[in-house]
Formats: structure tokens, C-alpha cells, sequence
């Protein structure tokens, strides 16, 4: 992890979504902010993509993973999350699926019923550091999770929820292995209210919904806002409402090389992740069966003709 001498410094960057059409079986597109090229991470928070909001029959077929959390958060619907450790959930707004890929799951993702349904949800992935990234993996599903009120000095009080790590004294149950934060927060119309942080860490400001000011700048929907380190708060307000995402956490200074599902260290861990997933012996050893699926599965494409590199970051 991060050197504590390491100081990142105040930023204020905004990084704007890209579209990243998903295609086959699941027709659909998507919008990514993380990883940035300037950017691979906000703490150990390594991707973020937002489906929706759409009207669409998500069938993302059993898919592996490796060195990293996958933490879904639904906005509107309710998805079917199955995996190899013979989890079987429905998900819904307000709860949290947190699945730690370890040295190697699958898991598929599919909207409810046989048609086209309101559909709109972000996906995080977590880089898991070296003391968890070759361990057993887990899934565990948070119905109920903790919120914190932040008092206003202009309108209503925010509110908070604690989705993983902990934020303004309050606590996440979902396990991390890094210290983290990510927040969910709702601002009524004419709020200004200042988000506590902790200065050894980075932060950043999505706006998921609505309007919003962070430090005297205003976001576009999806857009993000990269706040560095070095700062005990940030100011935000917004003038009709809105609903932002905090995400952040103690800077992740190991290497992180990652390629399609997986989050490694080297090109050869890649490369072997890729070859274990495309060979039917070694990929029920290491990636398991996903229940109640049959051979339906997400081939891996071609690996690049290059060595994959460690992401550096560059602000």
C-alpha cells in the first residue's frame, strides 16, 4: 500500500464518461469513468461503469474474475446475481452484492422476467492488495446498510449511506481489505453541505442524478471529479437536488495490471488467468460452475499482441 510520506495534493479534475457499447447477448452500452488513462484508481476503487438507465434484457452469461471486489449497486430494477459459490440472490435498490474474486470465481448477471425491463445500476471493482488477492473467494449480500445524517449550513441536512468502508465515523459491514470509502448521498433542493474526509486520502465526487456544485464547480451527469488528497472536507450544493457518489480511500501504490475480467500484477498472471478460464479442466478447478447455469458461458478474447503493463497514474 500507499507510502504514508506519499502525498498525492489537492486536484480538482473532472473526468467525463466514455460509451463502451457491451454488445452480444447483452445489446447493450455502457458508460466508464474508471479506470481513466490518467487515472487507473481512487484508492483501490479500480473501475466504475454505469448501465441505465434503459429499458433492456441484461444477460451478462457466467464470466470469471480474479484480484478483485465486484460491488454492484442498483439505481432502478432488480438483477439475478448467481455464481460458483452457489449463490442465488435477487437484488434491489438500496442493497449491496459484494463479490471478492480472490484467486478466481464466475458469476453471472441477469434482469428479472423474459423481457425488456427498467434497468439502471453502477458497478464498482475493488483491486484487492497482495495480502488478498490470491486467497478463497466470497460473496455476501448487505440487505440493510448504515447512513449518517451530515448537518447543512444551507437547506436540509444530507443524507448519507455507508456503502463499503467507513465515512464521517460511520461503518460499511461489507468487508474490505483496504482502507476505503464509498457513500451514496441524497441533497435536497438548496442544500450546501460539507462532506468530511479523512486527508490521507483520495477522493472523488460522481454526480449520479440532479444537479450538483462540488468546490465551485459543476458537474455533468456521470461526470467525475478527481479531489485528490490533502483535504479535511469539500463543500458541495446543489439547486433542484441531487444524488452523488463519494468514492475514495488511502492511494493503492502496488502495481495493478488489468485486462478484460481480471486484476493482476504481471502480464504473465493475466495471460495464465486467461488460459486457466479457456481450458475446461483447470477452468472448473480455479472458476467453479455457476449454479443452475448450464454450458452457456463468456468466452475470453485474444490477448493483445503486446505485454500488458502496470497502469501508472498521471495526475
Amino acid at each position: 500500500m500507499s507510502d504514508q510520506g506519499t502525498v498525492i495534493g489537492r486536484r480538482s479534475i473532472l473526468l467525463e464518461p466514455r460509451e463502451v457499447p457491451l454488445g452480444g447477448v447483452r445489446g447493450m452500452s455502457v458508460l466508464r469513468t474508471l479506470p481513466n488513462r490518467d487515472l487507473p484508481t481512487v484508492g483501490a476503487w479500480c473501475f466504475l461503469d454505469r448501465f441505465g438507465p434503459d429499458e433492456v434484457r441484461m444477460r451478462v452469461e457466467p464470466h470469471p474474475h480474479i484480484g478483485l471486489q465486484t460491488v454492484t449497486w442498483p439505481l432502478i430494477g432488480e438483477q439475478r446475481h448467481r455464481d460458483s459459490l452457489d449463490s442465488d440472490v435477487t437484488l434491489k435498490r438500496g442493497q449491496l452484492n459484494l463479490m471478492t474474486a480472490g484467486n478466481g470465481i464466475s458469476h453471472s448477471e441477469y434482469s428479472i422476467g423474459d423481457g425488456p425491463v427498467p434497468l439502471d445500476a453502477l458497478q464498482f471493482w475493488v483491486v484487492l492488495p497482495d495480502s488478498a488477492r490470491r486467497g478463497e473467494p466470497g460473496f455476501e449480500q448487505h440487505t440493510s446498510l448504515p447512513t449518517v445524517t451530515l448537518p447543512a449550513d444551507r437547506g436540509a441536512d444530507a443524507t448519507g449511506t455507508v456503502v463499503l468502508g467507513e465515512f464521517a465515523g460511520i461503518r460499511s459491514p461489507a468487508t474490505v481489505h483496504t482502507p476505503i470509502v464509498g457513500v451514496e448521498i441524497a441533497l435536497s433542493a438548496g442544500t450546501r453541505v460539507v462532506l468530511p474526509f479523512n486527508p490521507a486520502w483520495e477522493h472523488a465526487v460522481v454526480l449520479v442524478d440532479g444537479d450538483v456544485t462540488v468546490d465551485d464547480r459543476m458537474l455533468a451527469r456521470d461526470d467525475m471529479l478527481y479531489l485528490g488528497d490533502s483535504r479535511t472536507g469539500t463543500t458541495v450544493s446543489s439547486q433542484e437536488g441531487a444524488q452523488i457518489f463519494v468514492l475514495g480511500g488511502e492511494p493503492f501504490d502496488e502495481d495493478l495490471v488489468m485486462w478484460w475480467n481480471f486484476a493482476a500484477r504481471s502480464h504473465d498472471e493475466i495471460a495464465r488467468a486467461r488460459t486457466d478460464w479457456e481450458t475446461p479442466e483447470t477452468a472448473s478447478a480455479r472458476f467453479g460452475r455457476v449454479v443452475n447455469h448450464g454450458d452457456e458461458r463468456i468466452p475470453a478474447p485474444e490477448l493483445p499482441r503486446v505485454t500488458l503493463k502496470p497502469r501508472r497514474r498521471r495526475i
